[in-house]
């Protein structure tokens, strides 16, 4: 499973030093925060360094009133739910091709509404918009699914996702998957039981799967067959506000930097990484394996004084969890889950440990993620552990 940079608010020079820095990798271009000159610049750019793009039209929310984003010239103006899947489709999918084209994009992303509900209207709308995306590009396409936190616990909706699939078989899917309560890290079981379903399913179908807006919570997604899981730097291109293309935001704002100890799989405020520096375990909170972006943190006896940067901090969490991402699947679905499961154990221990010596990653914990994580990936060996294991080889 890859590590795919998702692009927000300012991650043009990180995207440039980490594509160079890994020699490679696929980012993830934002229409929401590059104008089409920045895509074009920036494409050629990330291309030049040994990488691939995407383009992400972000058409979630078709009335969109986000200026940045109904800017572009693909987004379609006075849309009607009704009058939209004639010539008004067809234009949007037209300027979109040209454009991908011009970024020279490794697939086509088909736009794709968020669904509040999985109903026959939604389900209507996405055979128009891949239909209409078909006839417009000779690209590969990569659909859409953009799902409601309800949609996604919903097994009735699900099905109906499955079903639709397996009728209309395409390349590849983005799944945009919000979050209860648009939690960073969710402690809901059945959130996370249908997201490693659903993703299973879809990849089970043989089209490469990629899970946006991710953070180390959906490194449990290696267990179903993922090709991937994208992440960038602030919360909200780690999961999935819809607040974000509703309308205009100021600069994301990062009120503190925060310290991402992959073997915990949390994140700590420097001020308790004194703390931990003064009871002795520093050597304890060396990230394992060494990111490259985490040595002056630890270089001096107090962190909060090192001068770390919120710079150095998200670039050394995209490290650590491309690091974990590809080494999480392994050569059988069984050795993956056990991974998995271990790398869960091994949190728990970690997080606890730290507790009792006065170190809290606060509301950044995965403390309570564990066990939705640990329930969701028992019901995914219960419902597809089966045919997982069967079909493995040609998943993996």
């Amino acid at each position: 499973m890859d590590l795919y940079l998702q692009f927000g608010w300012g991650m043009m020079d990180h995207g440039r030093k980490l594509i160079k820095k890994w020699g490679g990798g696929v980012s993830i271009l934002s229409a929401r925060d590059l104008t089409d000159e920045q895509l074009v610049s920036l494409s050629r750019q990330l291309q030049e360094l040994g990488g691939s793009v995407l383009l992400d039209p972000q058409f979630y929310l078709p009335r969109s009133q986000h200026h940045r984003l109904t800017a572009h010239a693909y987004w379609p103006q006075d849309y009607e739910t009704t009058g939209f899947a004639g010539p008004a489709m067809q234009g949007m999918m037209t300027t979109l091709a040209q454009l991908n084209s011009t970024l020279q994009t490794t697939y086509f992303i088909v736009p794709g509404e968020r669904a509040e509900d999985v109903d026959e209207l939604w389900l209507d709308s996405q055979r128009d918009l891949i239909n209409t995306a078909r006839r417009s590009t000779d690209q590969p396409l990569m659909v859409t699914i953009c799902l409601s936190d309800s949609a996604v616990r919903d097994v009735e909706q699900i099905s109906r996702i499955m079903d639709e699939v397996s009728e209309r078989p395409v390349d590849a899917y983005y799944l945009v998957l919000e979050k209860p309560r648009t939690a960073y890290l969710t402690d809901d079981p059945v959130w996370v039981a249908r997201c490693l379903d659903l993703a299973a399913g879809l990849r089970r179908t043989l089209a490469e799967v990629v899970v946006g807006y991710s953070n180390h919570q959906q490194l449990v997604m290696a267990c179903s067959g993922v090709t991937a899981i994208a992440s960038g730097t602030y919360a909200n291109v780690r999961s999935f506000p819809l607040s974000k293309f509703q309308a205009q935001q100021g600069r994301p704002m990062q009120r503190a930097v925060w310290y991402y100890y992959p073997q915990a799989l949390s994140e700590y405020r420097l001020p308790y990484l004194d703390i931990a520096f003064r009871k002795g375990l520093r050597e304890e909170l060396l990230p394992q394996p060494e990111t490259g972006y985490a040595e002056p943190l630890f270089a001096g006896s107090q962190p909060s004084a090192s001068g770390w940067s919120e710079p150095q901090a998200f670039r050394h969490y995209l490290c650590a969890l491309r690091q974990q991402a590809r080494g999480a699947v392994q050569s059988t679905f069984d050795a993956t889950l056990q991974s998995c499961r271990a790398t869960l154990d091994r949190a728990e221990a970690l997080i606890q440990h730290l507790g009792e010596h006065g170190v809290y990653a606060e509301r950044r914990t995965f403390a309570k993620a564990l066990l939705a994580n640990r329930s969701g990936l028992n019901v995914l060996e219960q419902t597809q552990g089966p045919v997982l294991r069967h079909e493995w080889s040609t998943l993996a």
